[in-house]
């Protein structure tokens, strides 16, 4: 199994789709980076010779930004956010959509599991609440 910056990839799989397991590259950008280090794209992973993997390996290092780096600075990004207290900041915060998305109804990815607010247990307090 080929390992690229600590990221083991698939062998059965072409090197297209093996490169977009690394994080911070999707499929045309694992394309392009096909045609520079001129690689057939329809090549498996597992038939790729050391000196290809080098070659990748270098070419990541250098052009891009991928794995740790590009975690780092997404959180970095948005720790500022949180920082200066902005509304997407706040949004980051509480755990709810930033890019204008509805609440009331859809959203269950970033709210969570449904919590009932407001319920009254007590069959006496019920009666008393009406």
């Amino acid at each position: 199994m080929p390992r690229i910056l600590g990221v083991d990839i698939p062998q059965n799989k072409k090197v297209v789709v093996a490169l977009t397991y690394i994080y911070g590259i999707g499929p045309t950008l694992a394309v392009e980076m096909c045609e520079k280090i001129k690689v057939s794209p329809d090549l498996r992973a597992s038939e790729l010779s050391d000196a290809n993997i080098a070659q990748i390996t270098k070419l990541l290092d250098t052009d891009y930004e991928v794995e740790g780096d590009l975690r780092r600075q997404e959180s970095l990004a948005i720790r500022r956010l949180q920082s200066i207290q902005c509304y997407r900041g706040i949004r980051h915060r509480r755990g709810l959509p930033c890019r204008g998305q509805r609440t009331k109804t859809n959203a269950r990815t970033r709210k969570g599991k449904k919590r009932t607010v407001g319920a009254v247990r007590d069959k006496a307090a019920r009666k008393l609440s009406k």
